[in-house]
């Protein structure tokens, strides 16, 4: 099958789903995790334009990462456990609305909309994304159980500033894999600091992505939400 055909079935499955759904409220089961977890920064990327899209995605409202309970409170022993280590927790994206991956599966429809391309995927052609598992027409973000996130250093309490993860968050690029030898040692060591305290709060990792963690055991496994972020 064609990229273009492949493409194309999954922008129909993504936008099918996310009209069927479109009406959906926030269920009791989500929570705002900066209300759980100690000391939380968030920079959700998608509310705003600074993401490989290069403008603000469908079903961001508010810059919140929602996620469900039981996800928040792992992420909140997580966060203890690493300000032990003088280290806290940044966000980049939590629960993600179904509309917002059909945004992504149209805009990589899209080839000629290469807007963001030289900070995001400078050495990849958009027509493998899919191919190559950077983008997905089902995400298991809009579980409510997958985050993106990142190391900060602690100051006192109070989050100073991202430590050196050797590549940017949602670099479609082999060097963001968690296993990936070609960046500096320190990143290295502080993708495996990230990765060691996320597995001991009970998430599993994504092997293309460092800043990828799934809940083990999440609450709806095999639901996908497209309730707004708001």
């Amino acid at each position: 099958m064609t990229i273009v055909r492949v493409l194309t079935a999954s922008l129909a499955f993504a936008i099918a789903y996310s009209t069927a759904s479109a009406q959906q409220r926030r269920p009791d089961a989500f929570v705002d995790a900066a209300t759980v977890v100690q000391n939380l920064a968030v920079e959700m990327r998608y509310a705003g334009p600074h993401n490989f899209v290069g403008r603000p995605i469908d079903g961001y409202q508010a810059p919140l990462c929602l996620l469900t309970r039981q996800a928040a409170t792992a992420l909140a022993a997580v966060a203890r456990d690493l300000a032990a280590q003088g280290f806290g927790l940044k966000v980049y994206d939590c629960y993600r609305p179904a509309r917002a991956v059909a945004h992504f599966v149209r805009w990589a429809h899209d080839l000629r909309d290469t807007a963001a391309k030289a900070e995001f995927y400078p050495d990849v052609d958009k027509r493998t994304l899919f191919r190559d598992g950077y983008i997905a027409a089902y995400s298991g973000h809009s579980r409510g159980s997958t985050v993106d996130l990142t190391l900060v250093k602690l100051d006192g309490g109070a989050v100073a500033r991202e430590v050196n993860m050797g590549t940017p968050f949602d670099l479609f690029s082999p060097r963001s894999a968690p296993s990936d030898q070609s960046v500096s040692a320190e990143a290295r060591a502080n993708r495996a600091r990230l990765a060691q305290a996320m597995r001991r709060g009970g998430f599993y990792a994504y092997g293309k992505e460092w800043w990828h963690f799934t809940l083990r055991g999440e609450p709806f496994p095999s639901t996908y939400f497209d309730f707004p972020v708001k």
